[in-house]
């Protein structure tokens, strides 16, 4: 069972996030609702996947993922997501760090599981 940190500053697109991907077999070891408070928890829970929402109060998601290729020990894969398209954000994705992003409107335990590898 893979371990889930969700990172999303809308409390309710982390419950559904939550109930979809624990319906899929994912544990969800935690939720942020902010860049700060995900790197904190990552660096405490060390999930083995970080779903990051790219708009976030205090700082964007591609920052909070290339702090989160940084951390010392395992890496967590990093997901983000948005309910932009992916396009419109260029290269700054595979820049980041991140393994891939998935649309929130298309957001599945498979989409998920592809990026892991």
């Amino acid at each position: 069972m893979t371990s889930v940190l969700i990172v999303d500053d809308h409390p309710s697109f982390r419950a559904s996030a939550r109930t979809l991907l624990e319906a899929e077999g994912f544990e969800v070891v935690g939720e942020a609702a902010d860049g700060g408070e995900a790197l904190r928890t990552a660096e405490k829970l060390r999930p083995e996947l970080v779903l990051l929402d790219v708009q976030l109060p205090d700082m964007d998601g591609f920052e909070v993922a290339s702090q989160l290729a940084r951390l010392n020990g395992e890496r967590p894969t990093v997901v983000l997501t948005s309910s932009r398209d992916g396009s419109d954000f260029g290269p700054l994705v595979e820049q980041s760090g991140a393994s891939g992003f998935v649309p929130k409107a298309d957001l599945s335990g498979a989409a998920l599981a592809a990026l892991m590898g």
